[in-house]
């Protein structure tokens, strides 16, 4: 992973953020005079509030590369044995952040429906269908995601990636799912191989 720069894709107001990842008092004392995304999720990560991090960066990032983080965090922590519905999820998750069209955010959603909206690799392939377009029918009048949907969902991604088969190795795949958002933030690609 690249190291990151002074440009970052960390973006919106740090106090409408903290709303959205409601952090617990201790977070919230941890930030300090915080100004920026970037500088509040140093200071959460360095303070051990990296469940609050990750929720901010899944806030923080624009809509494709967060989709694009949730895949590299779900890859992570796959098994060899992941259902073909979750594999097929994520497939399409990844589909519309290399081209944003609405019949593949809309492939997402149909994918993530089929695996049953229970692994990380769903809940990125909803991200992805949240995070433009109308979520009425084609033909129907629009019906756009309120604005904090498309980070829920990421954020659960993550969360649930963190856990997964392994709840023992939460805290350090925690860690690494920040340095592959850091990175995404900084323009890299927020690579994860996949833990084996």
């Amino acid at each position: 992973m690249q190291q990151a720069g002074t440009v970052t894709k960390l973006e919106g107001d740090l106090s409408a953020l903290l709303q959205q990842v409601a952090p617990a008092p201790e977070a919230l004392a941890c930030l300090g005079d915080a100004a920026s995304p970037e500088d509040a999720l140093r200071r959460l990560a360095a303070g051990g509030f990296t469940d609050a991090a990750a929720r901010l960066a899944a806030f923080a990032l624009p809509r494709r590369e967060a989709v694009w983080w949730a895949c590299q965090c779900a890859t992570h922590t796959a098994s060899a044995t992941l259902p073909q519905a979750a594999q097929a999820a994520r497939v399409a998750a990844e589909a519309w952040v290399r081209k944003p069209s609405d019949a593949l955010r809309r492939d997402a959603m149909a994918r993530a429906q089929e695996s049953g909206f229970d692994t990380p690799e769903a809940w990125a392939a909803v991200a992805a269908f949240w995070s433009a377009g109308s979520m009425a029918p084609p033909g129907q009048p629009d019906v756009p995601a309120a604005p904090h949907l498309p980070g829920t969902a990421v954020a659960g991604a993550i969360a649930l990636a963190a856990v997964r088969l392994h709840p023992e190795r939460r805290a350090a795949r925690l860690a690494r799912f920040l340095e592959s958002a850091r990175d995404i933030a900084a323009g890299g690609a927020g690579r994860l191989e996949p833990e084996g």
